[in-house]
């Protein structure tokens, strides 16, 4: 049901919704703006809203095709402890699909950022971009995009690394 609210709502959409709620209504959190944690809070949970919640379906589906294989029948059969069983066996080679969309989703939170720094009036790369989008400054948007692109690159290239991380057979 949470995984399901999650996907509902955008970020352009949720951004607005928090801070009404949580600002506006009951003065908990600053509406914009940067500098201290309570400023990071509603911009974080407006990005990571989405992205949570494609993750917790993705790691429901994948655990719930481990635990169905002959081998976690082996390991019960064994005497394992069901957490022994369901962390060192199951989870390790679930983690491989999540890993690969936990890695595909940094580019839509890359996207994402734009929206919801515009929104918070948070500093960061995308709010520069557009910025200088506006401004026809197209040096600071050919490196605003490189910087995009090449961060891009490297978490790919660290989320191919972790495989051999939470799977060892692919290190062959």
């Amino acid at each position: 049901m949470v995984s399901l609210f999650g996907l509902s709502f955008p970020n352009f959409a949720l951004g607005p919704i928090l801070i009404l709620i949580f600002s506006i209504k009951l003065g908990w959190l600053p509406v914009s703006g940067s500098g201290t944690f309570a400023h990071l809070v509603l911009p974080a949970i407006t990005m990571g809203g989405a992205l949570a919640a494609i993750l917790t379906r993705m790691v429901r589906t994948s655990m719930l095709e481990e635990l169905g294989h002959d081998y976690i029948r082996t390991a019960r059969a064994k005497g394992l402890s069901e957490r022994a069983v369901v962390y060192r066996h199951a989870l390790r080679n679930a983690m491989i699909p999540v890993l690969t969309v936990l890695g595909l989703q940094f580019g839509a939170l890359l996207a994402g950022a734009i929206v919801t720094e515009t929104i918070f009036s948070w500093p960061g790369i995308g709010r520069l971009t557009i910025q200088a989008i506006g401004n026809r400054d197209y040096y600071l948007v050919q490196g605003c995009i490189l910087a995009i692109g090449l961060t891009y690159v490297a978490v790919n290239f660290l989320t191919d690394l972790l495989y051999s991380v939470a799977n060892p057979r692919i290190r062959q």
